[in-house]
This record gives C-alpha cells, sequence and structure tokens, in this order.
C-alpha cells in the first residue's frame, strides 16, 4: 500500500523556523517527484515546492524561494521542506505529494497520484 505522511507542523513565531518532513512507503522513492502544497482557511491550496528524488532538481514558488528548502533522504524515504523567516501568510495546512515517475514539472495537483495527510502550521506575528 502507498502511503505518504507528513509531519512537523506546529505553532512558530514569525521570523522562526520549522522542518516538515514526508514519510513515503509502498513504492520506489527514487523514481518518484515529490510536491509540498499548502492550503490556507479559505484559500485555494498552491504547490510550494517540488523536488525529483531521481536527479535532486528543486523548483519554488516565488512567495517561498529564498526562505524555504526542500531536500531528501533517500534512505528513510523521507522528504524534508525547511522553512525559515516564516510568516503569517505561510500559515496553512502542508500535504505532500507524490507523482509517479517523477517530477512532471508543473504545478497541477491532477498529475499528483499519492496524497498525504496535512500537517498544520500556524505562524503568529
Amino acid at each position: 500500500e502507498v502511503q505518504l505522511q507528513a509531519s512537523g507542523g506546529g505553532l512558530v513565531q514569525a521570523g522562526g523556523s520549522l522542518r516538515l518532513s514526508c514519510e513515503a512507503s509502498g513504492f520506489t522513492f527514487d523514481e518518484y517527484g515529490i510536491t509540498w502544497f499548502r492550503q490556507a482557511p479559505g484559500k485555494e491550496r498552491e504547490g510550494v515546492s517540488r523536488l525529483s528524488t531521481s536527479d535532486g532538481s528543486t523548483s519554488y514558488t516565488d512567495s517561498v524561494k529564498g526562505r524555504f528548502t526542500v531536500f531528501s533522504d533517500s534512505g528513510k524515504n523521507t522528504v524534508y521542506l525547511q522553512m525559515n523567516n516564516l510568516k503569517p501568510e505561510d500559515t496553512a495546512v502542508y500535504y505532500c505529494a507524490a507523482a509517479v515517475g517523477g517530477d512532471h514539472n508543473d504545478w497541477n495537483e491532477d498529475h499528483r497520484d499519492y496524497w498525504g495527510k496535512g500537517t498544520l502550521v500556524t505562524v503568529a506575528s
């Protein structure tokens, strides 16, 4: 059974940092693209960061560039999202999703095959 689990959310003050984890099981980790999405209350879900587990390439939405970093540990089948200099507008439920065959080089949710349950990040001003 394919399974993804996002964790690491919590309450943090503006300017602080959190590291989210996406633990994967049930598929070949090196052949997937992992995308972090987030959804704030009353807002549509948006893509945050993408990672190809095959070549390590990454992509970020403009609002988090320079603050967030995505990286992986293939030995643990885990992708991390390091979030620094957090802002109140980063408050959202964060999800990780997997795309079969690697990164599709887009933010289309329909191109993601598996989703984990979200973890809540709350940034207080």
